[in-house]
């Protein structure tokens, strides 16, 4: 065991964060999980720290969410590498941000499909003694004459291999010379994720990265590295390493349960069956039970087009029902029969598919996919059968609304796993959440900023709740907290519960914003990033605007808007989840699990926790000065109220429209 202090890179500890590195060694060095709320500014990201004096060689794992996340570490142990320069670090991103191969189809299948011809080629040539396969000419002959959009073979991935004489005989595969190389470079000197493509040339990224990633003492990955079973058990395995082995970080993980729940929820759209009819069709005659399988679509087909009738744009549907419509007139007896037979169809289709370069995931594929999580499911309480209706039709899910048992066998399996969030509040709440009554240290920590750079208000006269969505009065007085807001000096964001009151109030509140560029949160995703980029400008340009965006949206999370970027935030209303059916099964699945708290952890903490996400985006260094309102009187009621962090408490004034200006006025 060594001092926390012999890697930890600053002179001095803020407030706080010397308690908190503490807390972490502690557990990591007696095992177990921890949770810590931990504000911006709070130095959250010098965990590190402790897990580096606890580790006694053993690995460590940073699970991120964002490229920005990524930076921050990489950032951190730069410092660290600057008193300890033995320290070793790699990351692994994604392999869609990764891989330079072109293509259509999805990177992951792509990769494996291309890898496995790959290999073969390279084998056969290597025992006719090509052992350098990317020096071979009639491997180089090969890559030529590939059809560029539908590869079958990766020369970067050639590139990263070469074979030596095997222990007993013939030869082996192993890390080309130039990957081990470069390897050893990015250990020694890190390449930040903008210039890894053109640091690597010719070799692959991901095989670069692994390779390095194998003889460091930490790596940093992303959510889906670590969330998805087979990821994780697949990159474990290429790192030689076992989960009781490793000290496991997970960073911003308020993130955690809507990773999880993503991850093992499955949907089925209507031309999903439209296209997996097609595939069939040549299937027909080659494979047994592709007839049969082919006359159960049409049931679907009528399952699906009966919900296009349901007034509700979201709905539960009974799986029992649509198992025994599925089922009817068919020639099989159960759910079960139909997923094997589909399972050995998928084989075929996504083996035929892979022979030709085509790596997409074909609709039969997401067929047996849905209906064996569906028959999975069918006895657990943690999924639930719905359905949405939309431009494009119905569309059909399996969706899992706890991630409790994945993200409790996910940190339970490692020596010690930290969670470290700035909105993790309360973080008793997140405890009872993710891990239920299992034993989890938590730990949460003041603001360390001044508190004279901020102003925190909340109206007491105004909300966005259902009932007085068509009061002219409570409207009225929202437009009117929006313009005031809205007239203060630089760069404000107001926030909403969804596009629909957006839009709404900005068309109240724009015509009334004069000498003010405003902008928007555009629907399209494709749009936003140029909107948010042109808007965060407006200051270096002497210029400022007001943002319009929704609480959980492309602008409210995982940004930072440093200095003038942005000096104040508001939250107009509540931003909890429409109320529907759906939305009640959740509740009473964790009113039965937690009793009276569950209605709160699983549709108000969210909600709570967008908002704070929201705010959050002001004050991101200590110099940075912002006002932050919330513009809902719930957030006043005690339960809300309680689960605010508690400088928040502490610092609100509470008022109505007219204090609110008098308020605002007077901060400089």
């Amino acid at each position: 065991m060594e001092s926390i202090d012999t890697y930890f890179p600053y002179s001095e500890y803020r407030p706080g964060q010397r308690h908190m590195l503490e807390v972490a060694a502690r557990v990591a060095r007696e095992g177990g999980i921890a949770m810590i709320d931990a504000p911006t500014g709070s130095g959250k990201s010098s965990v590190v720290a402790s897990l580096l004096a606890e580790r006694n060689k053993r690995k460590i794992v940073i699970a991120v969410r964002t490229v920005s996340q990524l930076t921050t570490f990489i950032r951190e142990l730069e410092l660290v590498r600057k008193k300890r320069p033995d320290l070793k670090s790699v990351y692994l991103v994604g392999k869609g941000s990764m891989c330079p191969l072109g293509g259509e189809g999805d990177v992951y299948r792509r990769c494996e499909g291309v890898k496995k011809f790959s290999n073969a080629l390279m084998r056969d040539r290597a025992d006719k003694g090509a052992l350098t396969p990317a020096k071979d000419p009639f491997i180089i002959q090969q890559i030529r004459r590939m059809d560029k959009e539908h590869p079958l073979l990766c020369p970067y991935y050639i590139a990263s291999k070469m074979f030596v004489p095997a222990e007993s005989m013939g030869v082996k595969m192993v890390p080309s010379t130039a990957l081990r190389t470069k390897a050893d470079r990015v250990i020694a000197n890190p390449v930040p994720p903008r210039e890894l493509a053109e640091f690597c040339a010719d070799i692959c990224p991901y095989e670069l990265m692994m390779q390095a990633a194998r003889n460091t003492d930490i790596v940093i990955l992303n959510y889906h590295h670590l969330f998805d079973r087979e990821i994780r058990e697949q990159l474990y395995a290429n790192l030689g390493v076992e989960p009781q082995d490793v000290l496991l970080l997970i960073d911003e993980a308020h993130n955690c349960g809507d990773v999880i729940t993503g991850i093992e929820s499955v949907a089925l759209e209507q031309r999903d069956l439209e296209q997996a009819a097609r595939e069939l069709t040549g299937m027909r005659k080659r494979h047994k039970g592709a007839d049969a399988v082919h006359h159960v679509l049409p049931r679907l087909t009528e399952f699906m087009k009966g919900l296009e009738n349901s007034p509700e744009a979201e709905d539960w549907f009974d799986p029992t029902i649509f198992n025994r419509m599925i089922i009817k007139e068919s020639l099989y007896k159960n759910m079960d029969e139909i997923v094997d037979d589909l399972i050995g169809i998928s084989e075929v289709i996504r083996e035929n598919s892979q022979k030709s370069g085509q790596f997409r995931e074909t609709a039969i594929e997401r067929l047996t996919e849905f209906l064996f999580r569906l028959s999975q499911s069918s006895t657990d309480a943690a999924f639930l059968t719905v359905y949405q209706k939309n431009e494009t039709g119905i569309t059909l899910e399996v969706r899992n609304i706890d991630p409790a048992a994945s993200l409790s066998d996910v940190c339970g399996s490692h020596a010690c796993c930290i969670l470290i969030s700035g909105t993790l509040s309360p973080v008793e709440s997140f405890r009872r959440y993710y891990f239920g009554s299992a034993a989890v240290t938590t730990l949460a920590l003041p603001n360390a900023f001044p508190k004279e750079n901020r102003l925190i208000t909340c109206a007491n006269d105004i909300t966005t709740a259902y009932s007085m969505r068509q009061n002219k009065e409570n409207t009225a007085r929202i437009t009117d907290y929006i313009r005031a807001f809205s007239g203060l000096k630089g760069n404000r964001a107001i926030y909403f519960p969804s596009y629909q009151i957006l839009e709404s109030y900005a068309g109240l509140a724009v015509p009334h914003l004069r000498n003010r560029k405003i902008f928007i949160e555009p629907r399209d995703s494709a749009e936003a990033g140029a909107a948010l980029s042109q808007f965060l400008s407006l200051p270096s340009r002497g210029e400022s605007g007001v943002m319009f965006a929704v609480s959980g949206g492309k602008w409210s999370e995982g940004l930072d808007y440093r200095g003038e970027m942005l000096n104040g935030a508001m939250v107009v209303g509540l931003p909890l989840a429409p109320f529907n059916r759906v939305r009640r099964m959740m509740i009473e699945y964790y009113r039965h699990k937690f009793g009276g708290e569950g209605e709160f952890i699983c549709y108000t903490l969210p909600a709570i926790n967008r908002s704070l996400q929201a705010l959050g985006r002001v004050l991101r260094t200590p110099e940075d000065r912002g006002v932050l309102v919330l513009a809902e009187k719930r957030f006043l009621e005690k339960r809300v109220l309680g689960a605010l962090p508690g400088w928040m408490q502490e610092e609100m004034i509470e008022c109505d429209a007219t204090k609110f200006r008098d308020v605002i006025g007077s901060w400089r």
